[in-house]
């Protein structure tokens, strides 16, 4: 459903709510297994991932933090690695290896995870302004699901990383 919203932007209004229940059903899942693991973790993880949407709305909305074209072209760029690494880490996978730091609870895992953690938060910003100059500049209809999937699509991975950090603080 998210490559279909990402290639089909038009058909968002359809697309984005799907993704969302779909998502919905698998973040379940994920936050039931944590959950068992390391009971009380997903309401951290909740509560920090809308504290952290909550803070940075906020500082954006008042000018603290302004999307440039440096900070967009560093974000994206520090994204574009993360996947990169997350990419090459389950390829790697399939042949009974890993990239074991980042998977670690180690002091090198856990400060790899807040970088990730940084870098999907600050991807809010982005989406704010994505959603903010689509609204001034009178983008079709089709452009507030795209924006709210957008939205949505970052805080579910703000959220697994804010678990995956959790975890890995409580399994230490």
């Amino acid at each position: 459903m998210a490559m279909v919203t990402i290639f089909k932007r038009q058909w968002s209004g359809v697309t984005a709510p799907a993704y969302a229940l779909l998502q919905g059903l698998a973040m379940g899942g994920i936050s039931a297994m944590f959950e068992m693991q390391y009971p009380g973790i997903v309401i951290q993880a909740v509560g920090l991932t809308f504290g952290t949407l909550g803070v940075l709305l906020l500082a954006y909305k008042t000018g603290l933090i302004k999307p440039t074209e440096n900070f967009r072209l560093m974000i994206v760029a520090a994204t574009g690695g993360i996947a990169l690494l997350y990419l090459v880490s389950f390829v790697m996978g399939f042949f009974g290896s890993s990239i074991g730091f980042i998977h670690s609870n180690g002091l090198f895992g856990i400060g790899f995870s807040l970088f990730v953690v940084a870098i999907a938060a600050l991807n809010l910003v982005l989406d704010f302004d994505f959603i903010e100059a689509g609204a001034e500049q009178g983008a079709p209809k089709y452009m507030e699901w795209y924006g709210a999937f957008s939205l949505m699509v970052t805080l579910v991975w703000l959220y697994l990383e804010i678990l995956r950090l959790l975890a890995k603080l409580r399994s230490r």
